[in-house]
């Protein structure tokens, strides 16, 4: 069986995609304006191939803390302008004023402009075009979902949230043989018999497999699966086609095969990585302990006038392996903002003081927990430390929410540099799965990963 041709592009793909060609056209403009108007600020040639060597990782470094590879934000113009900007100024800037590794200033400024110009214009013109072909519906990659009827809404919604490029044709209920097709959800429910036929005339790229129990599928269809899977068809299952998509554990959807979905990274008994995690807390936390001190008479006077209370206080916490340990912190709340108990932290929490909003949107009120790595209470990568009574409550409704327990808290994370703020049970499942595939799949590269998207969080004020 054979089906007709159709292109479309992975998730990373299309970020490979958008670092090679940003590169591309920027050299080729650079190399343009060199040619045609006498600019010889940056040469491209054999002679000065290191410029653009440092010039390439400042866009790649400043456009991955400005989000310019960000998938969502690049799929409209709107959003990635602001970034291209950014980007672009920075870069310009720090390569200005680096001139070790970078040209020697120019004696006329104007080629500093056309330097500007040769960055930002191939970037906005290359990402239009990017967003007018490349993120159009002619390359969605397209897809036919086996499911229980029960479960189809929940999954279209989840992974058209995590790729809106990746589009769900049909789908067949994989507990019953229905002979007529209807509509459901919006959806087109096929027949099972109907699936080679469809996946030729649908042009589908892949069939998601999403039953909650694999003894519930029917055998006409169990076959019919294995016969494409016997062709070299892709099959996928659900969960990790969701995975993948949106870097999240559904955990939600497993159920008692649960140790399947579970196969944790081996970095988390491996000693290199281990023994490198700790020396690279610790050189982190006294670097950021030293500036803190800089910082702290500042902290203290604004905390003097904002807050009007104690600088630091310490709240008890849940560590590796359920051990409770004290977490410190800059107050950012109104003497006791807990009177009457214990309660969720809200987005836009009254509670806030207006120089506490600063301390969290700046995420400077979490300095004072360099102190807990130190003492390897904590690492500087991890899971939010959440409090006893909120872990007590939460592992009653949330599957496997002790689990991400196995691994030290940290200062900072998959969790904290990709969800939204933590303020209902439903928030705490979300920020679970991304705490779990970070379990699942830490390593230096993904480490790294976290550290540049907490930049970006801090540049962008997105801290709570």
């Amino acid at each position: 069986m054979t089906s007709k041709s159709n292109i479309h592009f992975e998730i990373s793909e299309r970020k490979i995609l958008l670092r090679i060609l940003d590169v591309f056209f920027i050299g080729l403009a650079l190399y343009i304006f060199s040619f045609f108007s006498g600019f010889d600020y940056i040469k491209i040639d054999e002679t000065h191939w290191r410029w653009l060597v440092v010039l390439v990782i400042y866009i790649m470094g400043f456009g991955t803390i400005f989000e310019l590879y960000d998938l969502k934000k690049s799929s409209k113009i709107e959003t990635v302008s602001s970034a291209i900007v950014l980007t672009t100024s920075i870069t310009v800037l720090v390569y200005l004023l680096t001139p070790y590794y970078t040209p020697t200033l120019p004696e006329n400024r104007i080629q500093i402009l056309y330097f500007y110009l040769a960055i930002l214009f191939p970037l906005l013109i290359w990402r239009l075009a990017y967003i007018t072909f490349i993120a159009s519906p002619r390359f969605y990659k397209r897809a036919l979902l086996v499911a229980e009827v029960s479960n189809v809404e929940a999954i279209i919604a989840s992974l058209n949230a995590a790729d809106p490029n990746y589009q769900i044709i049909g789908f067949i209920n994989c507990e019953a043989e229905n002979e007529n097709s209807v509509k459901f959800k919006g959806l087109t429910q096929y027949s099972p018999n109907e699936i080679h036929k469809i996946i030729i005339d649908k042009n589908i790229s892949e069939v998601v497999v999403a039953s909650s129990n694999s003894e519930r599928i029917t055998p006409s269809i169990y076959v019919d699966l294995t016969t494409l899977l016997e062709r070299g068809y892709p099959i996928r299952e659900y969960t990790q086609v969701y995975e993948d998509m949106s870097y999240r554990v559904p955990v939600s959807f497993i159920g008692k095969d649960f140790y399947k979905y579970f196969p944790f990274s081996r970095n988390n008994k491996n000693k290199l990585y281990l023994a490198y995690r700790r020396v690279f807390d610790i050189i982190l936390s006294v670097i950021g302990i030293f500036c803190t001190l800089l910082f702290l008479p500042f902290i203290a006077i604004g905390n003097a006038i904002g807050n009007r209370g104690p600088l630091l206080y310490s709240q008890e916490r849940i560590g590796k392996n359920g051990k409770i340990f004290k977490i410190f912190k800059f107050r950012s709340m109104v003497k006791n903002a807990e009177a009457d108990g214990a309660v969720w932290a809200t987005k836009n929490d009254a509670r806030v003081t207006s120089f506490g909003r600063f301390l969290r949107r700046t995420r400077l009120d979490e300095l004072p927990q360099l102190i807990n790595i130190l003492k390897g209470e904590m690492s500087i990568i991890g899971p939010r430390p959440e409090r006893p009574i909120f872990v007590n409550e939460l592992a009653l409704v949330i599957p496997f929410y002790h689990t991400r327990h196995i691994v030290k808290p940290g200062l900072t994370g998959w969790a904290q540099v990709l969800a939204r703020y933590g303020s209902s049970i439903d928030d705490s499942q979300v920020k679970l799965e991304y705490d779990l595939y970070y379990i699942k799949h830490r390593s230096f590269l993904l480490d790294f990963n976290i550290i540049i998207k907490t930049l970006s969080t801090i540049v962008f004020f997105r801290g709570q």
